[in-house]
């Protein structure tokens, strides 16, 4: 039976981990609620970008001669999946869902004949596609909160190597956010853009009001042309669309976090429990030993 100084050093010990997870699970709280302000703030302005792309973009034809570059359907060959994970840890099953989703999609990518190329976006991601032994062509890690500015620095990037045929799909994946206790691994088409009501991503297509390209019967007069109008909206779509996803994937890992602490908190109160009545028992079997050897000496001296 382990001492009882063993034992209060270890309940010491369990008492303090308890208050680390507390804490965490309060700063993830915090976070989340202000993550799903954001998502909630964003969300207009996404429903009414995807609507108004529906309605320009379907009219320019993505198989068009004259169809912007950003729309081209081309043969694929070549495609970029960019990773959404964490910087950090201890955020349950958050981070290893995403890599084992990529790994799968790296396996089917690969069986049906197309050359992947990977982006790493998250720490987590990043080291796990290099222990895996894959490369990545980008890395944005270690940036810390979403940005609209990261946002478009990933989004300008990614434009313009697929624009020049580096590649010819990108693919994003990430964690959407469902609700603090949920999240599911989503892959989001991100170019070329696809125009269809289908193709528009969930932050969006969740929203009932959102039209399914019923204002498409319309014509518009367009100021100063329909071609510099793309060459301004389609930009910002992707933009807006690899925003949504890294404020998904960040709502998602507070949630996540948040749950692991309120878990791991919870662990630590049981065991604390478990340990104490072990202490008290060993500390009762070691007072009756002494009860014992002292009413054993007690009756030797009588003999």
């Amino acid at each position: 039976m382990p001492s009882l100084k063993s034992i209060r050093r270890r309940i010491t010990s369990v008492k303090s981990t308890q208050k680390i997870t507390r804490a965490m699970k309060m700063v993830a709280a915090a976070r989340l609620n202000r993550a799903q302000l954001r998502i909630k703030a964003l969300r207009p302005y996404a429903v009414k970008t995807a609507e108004v792309l529906r309605s320009l973009a379907g009219r320019a034809g993505g198989d068009d001669e004259g169809a912007h570059q950003l729309l081209a359907q081309r043969p694929v060959k070549r495609v970029l999946l960019l990773v959404l994970t964490s910087d950090r840890g201890l955020a349950g099953a958050f981070n290893s869902s995403i890599q084992r989703a990529a790994e799968r999609k790296i396996a089917e990518l690969k069986g049906e004949g197309f050359e992947v190329l990977l982006g790493a976006i998250g720490r987590k991601g990043r080291d796990y596609l290099r222990r895996r032994g894959f490369d990545a062509k980008h890395d944005w890690s270690g940036m810390g909160e979403p940005t609209p500015e990261l946002a478009a620095e990933i989004a300008r990037t990614v434009s313009r190597e697929f624009v020049e045929g580096e590649f010819d799909r990108v693919i994003v994946l990430f964690n959407e956010f469902k609700s603090a206790m949920t999240q599911k691994v989503t892959f989001l088409p991100l170019l070329p853009i696809e125009t269809t009501a289908e193709a528009v991503p969930a932050a969006t297509a969740a929203n009932a009001n959102a039209p399914a390209g019923g204002k498409n019967n319309s014509d518009y007069i367009y100021e100063p042309s329909q071609a510099a109008l793309l060459d301004r909206l389609l930009p910002m779509y992707v933009e807006v669309s690899v925003f949504r996803a890294m404020l998904d994937s960040s709502a998602s890992e507070h949630g996540a976090r948040m749950t692991a602490m309120d878990s791991a908190t919870n662990n630590a109160k049981k065991m604390i429990g478990a340990l104490t009545l072990e202490y008290n028992r060993a500390r009762q079997a070691a007072i009756t030993k002494e009860l014992m050897e002292i009413i054993g000496g007690a009756e030797a001296i009588k003999d």
